[in-house]
């Protein structure tokens, strides 16, 4: 069974489907499709145009810390 890169339960969005193309910061369809809700129906989630979340900031460990 394959298993889904991000889950199931993508949420459609022009910002990383496989039919989009950006111009001047604005996301269009390749296909002429009506965007409605930053969705259209001829969604195809492409995982390389995903943008990752950045990493959380790490605590700063004093040497107490670290004595039993």
């Amino acid at each position: 069974m394959k298993k889904k890169l991000f889950g199931k339960n993508i949420k459609p969005s022009c910002t990383y489907c496989l039919n989009s193309v950006f111009e001047n910061n604005t996301c269009h369809c390749s296909k002429n499709k009506t965007i409605i809700d930053d969705k259209c129906k001829s969604f195809k989630y492409d995982p390389l145009m995903r943008v990752p979340q950045s990493a959380p900031t790490l605590h700063e460990y004093t040497l107490d810390d670290f004595k039993l």
